[in-house]
């Protein structure tokens, strides 16, 4: 089992905590997290293109010059998709991308992008991340106590809007509860930093 040292807010070691193999320690499976991510990114389109199709083109109702003898191509409608101004081919339409991926394969994802994290030392444990004021300064001061990169994400036992708000001035940081851990985010930051409540709760939900 990964053992991971627990910091305070200053930086400060204050005890160490044993992670759980379940989630912490396994060989990350790459092909489910390419499945997650892509899921991820295809729920996140808008699929709100659109174009216009040659039958939604105003104009192009008559026949621009007689079928025959005019030395030109025969043509229907100035508003074919060859004429400038014409229509659109297979022209984009709104449409929903989105899909859902089976349940286990997601918790299989999550699971491997946690285990890869803590396999290459970006996981940082917090023994509790609290702050008397929104202060985006503090909460900088914070991450370089702990020595979080700028690109980290903060992981809390549930929503804390003084600590969302001192973190969302940052670039890079995010912020997150427990229980609504999203691949995507974990794989696109260089550090997770955990309060440790947090931590506990992810190993009771996804164990």
């Amino acid at each position: 089992m990964p053992n991971v040292e627990v910091l305070n807010m200053s930086g400060s070691k204050v005890g160490e905590v044993t992670l759980s193999d379940a989630i912490f320690g396994i060989e990350p499976n790459q092909a489910v997290v390419h499945e997650a991510v892509k899921n991820h990114l295809a729920n996140c389109r808008q699929g709100t293109q659109s174009a216009l199709t040659r039958a939604e083109v105003s104009g192009g109702g008559r026949k621009p010059w007689r079928q025959k003898g005019t030395g030109h191509a025969r043509q229907g409608s100035t508003r074919s998709p060859q004429w400038t101004h014409g229509g659109i081919v297979f022209a984009p339409k709104p449409r929903d991308y989105s899909y859902v991926l089976n349940k286990k394969v997601k918790r299989l994802a999550l699971k491997s992008a946690l285990s890869a994290k803590v396999a290459e030392g970006s996981l940082i444990v917090v023994n509790s991340i609290k702050l008397d004021a929104i202060k985006t300064a503090d909460f900088r001061k914070f991450l370089s106590a702990v020595k979080a990169n700028s690109k980290s994400v903060v992981i809390l036992p549930e929503k804390d809007d003084v600590v969302v708000k001192s973190a969302r001035n940052i670039p890079g940081v995010a912020t997150t509860t427990a229980t609504i851990l999203n691949v995507y985010d974990i794989l696109n930051a260089k550090n997770l930093v955990i309060d440790q409540a947090a931590l506990a709760k992810i190993e009771e939900v996804f164990a």
